[in-house]
């Protein structure tokens, strides 16, 4: 399973930032038709938003994708120690390349579900785009929990079930057979009941068939 989605995501690396950014005529009818006109970069500015603009601390970027929508975020934050993570190299690489100057960046390859970190390692952890992808949701999960300081924010947007059917059968036929996406994939009220179990803070947000949210260990 982990080879298939590192396959796709490989296979999809001249069209991946175009797609999520919406870079162009097809990009867009494409979100238009399959996805009710979400708009990504909205939601990244307001995942992104959740974090001051003078953070200092510890943040985990999981998974890093080609940061597409963090580089300017995370070349900002200068006094920050950011751990960026992916499972494919590819994506990785093409992270690399955008922030290759920042020298409180770092990059790592890895699995989620088995983060190479101590327990309360960050302050923050980000997750965009990512646990749609992840092949062991409920380990992604616990493994956040566990590497987030208490008191720390986690960040995500990610796709959820049951919002639309044009989008469900997009994803359940296309993208989840291609090893982009991954089931099983939760409906808000199964993720609304994950996230209040182990976050004492949650703000929940849905936007067609994404959600963002912000927690509070």
């Amino acid at each position: 399973m982990a080879d298939k989605i590192q396959s796709a995501y490989e296979s999809s690396k001249n069209i991946y930032d175009d797609v999520l950014t919406q870079g162009n005529f097809f990009s867009r009818m494409y979100i238009k038709f399959f996805w009710s006109g979400t708009d990504d970069n909205e939601i990244a500015r307001k995942v992104l938003a959740y974090i001051p603009d003078d953070f200092s601390g510890e943040l985990l970027d999981v998974p890093v994708g080609t940061a597409v929508f963090t580089e300017k975020k995370w070349s900002a934050l200068k006094n920050a120690d950011i751990t960026c993570l992916d499972y494919s190299k590819d994506m990785i690489e093409q992270a690399e390349k955008r922030l290759n100057s920042c020298k409180n960046i770092r990059f790592m390859q890895g699995d989620v579900g088995k983060l190479p970190m101590t327990d309360q390692s960050f302050d923050t952890v980000v997750s965009m785009n990512g646990f749609h992808a992840f092949p062991d949701k409920q380990k992604a999960f616990s493994e956040i929990w566990r590497v987030l300081k208490n008191g720390g924010d986690f960040i995500a947007c990610f796709y959820i079930r049951g919002k639309s059917k044009r989008t469900d059968w997009l994803v359940r036929n296309i993208l989840a057979k291609k090893g982009w996406f991954t089931p099983p994939f939760q409906t808000e009220e199964e993720l609304r009941e994950i996230l209040q179990k182990m976050y004492h803070e949650v703000d929940f947000y849905i936007d067609g068939s994404m959600v963002y949210f912000h927690c509070v260990k």
